[in-house]
């Protein structure tokens, strides 16, 4: 018997119909218990999964009973005026910060929260 090239293997491909094709795929999973679909998502799928987030978003929910105190923080790690920092505050969530690391996101977050708001990392 010859040996089957890929690339006549996939010559013979081209020429078949989808449910040929199908019946192809379904031989493959019953003489060698392969899913030849599934092993060709499995390195896409496992891509995705190793690729870790690296930049995060700080969320302000809701900025507490200590209204004062949260937007001096937020003028100071966004460097915007006090009557857009007061706005910024007040909008229900607001992003305060785009793109940071996780350390910078966390240490903004336990800033925010002990001075009495709510707030949430994406």
């Amino acid at each position: 018997m010859a040996k089957l090239t890929k690339a006549a293997f996939i010559e013979a491909l081209k020429e078949m119909t989808l449910l040929e094709i199908k019946e192809l795929v379904d031989g493959l999973k019953e003489e060698f218990g392969i899913d030849p679909t599934a092993v060709a998502a499995a390195p896409a799928a496992a891509a995705a999964a190793e690729e870790e987030q690296t930049e995060f978003d700080v969320i302000l929910k809701t900025f507490g009973s200590t209204k004062i105190a949260v937007i001096k923080i937020v003028r100071e790690v966004t460097g915007l005026g006090l009557a857009d920092a007061k706005k910024l505050t007040e909008t229900a969530d607001a992003v305060i910060k785009e793109k940071i690391k996780k350390e910078d996101a966390d240490a903004l977050k336990d800033r925010l929260q002990e001075a009495g708001a709510t707030v949430e990392v994406k």
